[in-house]
């Protein structure tokens, strides 16, 4: 137990990404308004995205540019860039499904003239 209260005091941002992920998940769960629930799933892809910055995070390290002919390289010294592109695409899928998202909420308020999701099944039904 000591071990584990030790590894997440020397990790406060992973401590950071798991409150905010449940954070959204909860939001997403107990409100019933469907902007309210946007909102967590934003926050849920925002602690992913924070996950990945801080996954990717390195002390010393370069660009992964290599401009000797040299045989023998160091990969220690160099950042992995698949993190930091793995970043930008989250970034571009989240700005796309949150707008995707805010055009199918207003829709459906025109339609049904409520946010709330148990107004909008019930005439539906």
């Amino acid at each position: 137990m000591v071990d584990v209260l030790q590894a997440l005091v020397q990790r406060p941002n992973f401590v950071v990404f798991v409150i905010l992920f449940l954070w959204g998940v909860y939001i997403m769960a107990a409100h019933p308004n469907l902007v309210k629930k946007l909102i967590g799933l934003y926050i849920v892809q925002t602690s992913a995205i924070f996950f990945l910055v801080a996954f990717s995070a390195k002390d010393g390290a370069t660009v992964p540019i290599i401009f000797t002919d040299s045989a023998t390289v160091d990969a220690a010294v160099y950042a992995n860039p698949l993190p930091h592109v793995l970043t930008v695409t989250a970034i571009v899928v989240q700005v796309a499904t949150l707008g995707v998202s805010l055009a199918l909420v207003s829709a459906i308020y025109r339609k049904f003239g409520s946010l709330d999701e148990d107004e909008v099944l019930e005439r539906v039904e």
